[in-house]
């Protein structure tokens, strides 16, 4: 199955009634740790990444609710009674973008936004803002897949690994995204809505 991704711009604040209901929708324990932020505004990214994880269940799956989410070894969350079924999340200040597979996946998003040359220059040996995060959406989206650890972060741009695939995303002006995965299938669909058209 190729990779399938909903990507959201999230173009106004939630309403109240929009903030409660989603919260519902959260797993519990990710639920308890954002109660914990005091600023809700940081609340929205989150909150939408879920209800979209929720809606992209639905349309692939039919299913009702989010089944149990648990950590694996290696820190990467996975639905451990649906082990065929992986799923990978990403936001960003007014995106997110959930991808979803057969296969392990990882997917990021960033919105383009100033930075130093010097950072540029030594995390990604980049001139401009836009290749900078090129550079970190492909190293994101390969953590988040694999589950390899930090350091890939840190490390210098590493070859894709042979049946290792990585692929841009077209999402929003302003914004980078990618997915990566092992799937030869590539890239299906990309469902990309704002948030009037998710709630």
């Amino acid at each position: 199955m190729a990779v399938e991704l909903w990507a959201a711009l999230l173009d106004r604040r939630l309403t109240e009634r929009e903030t409660e209901a989603m919260l519902e929708l959260l797993p519990r324990e990710r639920r308890e740790r954002l109660l914990r932020v005091r600023d809700r505004e940081k609340w929205r990214e989150p909150l939408c990444a879920y209800a979209i994880l929720r809606r992209a269940l639905w349309e692939t799956r039919r299913w009702r609710e989010l089944p149990p989410i648990a950590l694996s070894a290696q820190g990467k969350p996975d639905f451990p009674d649906a082990p065929d079924v992986h799923f990978s999340l990403s936001h960003t200040g007014g995106a997110v973008l959930v991808g979803l597979s057969e296969e392990p996946l990882g997917v990021d998003i960033e919105r383009v936004r100033p930075v130093s040359p010097r950072t540029m220059k030594r995390l990604a040996d980049a001139a401009t803002e836009e290749a900078f995060f090129q550079s970190w959406v492909r190293r994101e989206a390969r953590f988040k897949r694999s589950g390899a650890g930090v350091s890939i972060m840190r490390e210098g741009e590493t070859p894709l690994q042979p049946g290792e695939y990585f692929y841009y995303v077209d999402t929003f002006p302003g914004y980078v995204a990618g997915a990566a995965t092992r799937s030869e299938e590539g890239l299906g669909r990309v469902r990309r809505f704002s948030l009037g058209q998710m709630v």
